[in-house]
């Protein structure tokens, strides 16, 4: 759940302060910091204002969050939807600030030319901008390219995270993007690989090796194997989320041994071309040579070498050929 604290006017999400810091300010306190979904209209009036308690405790069990008093909670509880999404933003905000090489961290942010407005908008010591999207809901192929190609007029790098269920997004994966599915209940993120490509004829001419292993992003329609992924060990940078070091040297080990055959096949195509070479340039050597004059005529009735045909002295008729022949 993510709150409002009224004196700031701003969403605040329970990892920014202390449990003691949010415990002066909520239900028993001062009563500042107040429910945002309900605050903000959404399954209550506009305007309603339900201070809040914090729950759970650091290495616990049961993670600290943000909890409506006993019997105060709207009848069914907040929309998950709508949970998801606010407390994704949040959760996003907080990851990225605690990424090096990053300047600064903006909710809601427009761009410039302001078509987009990104859930979290990064910017990288680099001068990199990043916008990271949390996504509830599914969208069309041409409505997420609309989007992606927007971003990327305006110079800015889309990193999406979306809502566990919604139905695989293989037209990212045509982009050449990864997938990235948040777990808010568990703030982790999860990820799929592509699982080996077959090895057709002439595979180790295929330009990429890597997906004759475990590899990431997928290609479209690939058979996919899952990977859970703390949110705190996910990386950021200039191409977006990026994969921890330990799962990225699980994807290189399974690509070794595709790479390491087809060096073997690569040098053994290649000694095959240089024989062949030869052989053709022997062949072509041979060719011009100039052709060898014809045996001189014997005489009528004498006496010819069986081999080259030439004429025979009489001390090798026996022999019927010459000695070197």
């Amino acid at each position: 759940m993510v709150g409002f604290d009224l004196e700031t006017r701003r969403e605040v999400h329970v990892a920014e302060q202390s449990t003691e810091y949010w415990k002066r300010r909520g239900y028993g306190g001062t009563e500042q910091l107040v429910c945002f979904y309900c605050f903000h209209g959404f399954e209550a009036a506009p305007g309603t204002r339900v201070p809040l308690v914090t729950r759970g405790r650091l290495g616990g069990k049961v993670r600290r969050h943000f909890a409506h008093p006993a019997g105060t909670a709207p009848d069914g509880g907040h929309h998950p939807e709508t949970v998801w999404h606010i407390t994704t933003k949040h959760a996003l905000a907080h990851w990225a600030r605690t990424q090096p090489g990053v300047a600064a961290v903006r909710l809601e942010q427009w761009t410039p030319d302001q078509d987009r407005r990104a859930d979290v908008a990064v910017r990288l010591e680099d001068s990199t901008r990043l916008a990271l999207e949390a996504q509830r809901m599914l969208m069309t192929d041409d409505a997420w390219r609309a989007r992606h190609r927007d971003y990327a007029r305006a110079g800015i790098v889309d990193v999406w995270f979306w809502r566990p269920g919604v139905h695989f997004l293989h037209v990212v994966l045509d982009e050449r993007l990864p997938v990235w599915f948040y777990v808010a209940s568990k703030s982790s993120v999860w990820t799929a690989f592509g699982r080996p490509h077959p090895r057709r004829r002439r595979w180790w001419q295929t330009p990429d090796l890597a997906v004759f292993g475990l590899h990431h992003p997928p290609c479209p329609l690939d058979d996919l194997e899952r990977q859970a992924i703390p949110l705190g060990e996910l990386g950021l940078g200039p191409r977006g989320a990026e994969l921890s070091e330990a799962v990225h040297s699980k994807l290189l080990e399974s690509q070794r041994q595709a790479r390491e055959e087809a060096v073997t096949w690569r040098e053994s195509e290649a000694r095959y071309a240089r024989q062949l070479g030869a052989a053709q340039q022997r062949r072509a050597q041979a060719a011009r040579r100039p052709a060898a004059p014809p045996p001189a005529p014997a005489p009528t009735g004498g006496l010819r070498c069986t081999v080259c045909g030439r004429a025979l002295a009489p001390q090798l008729a026996k022999a019927g050929r010459h000695i070197l022949c």
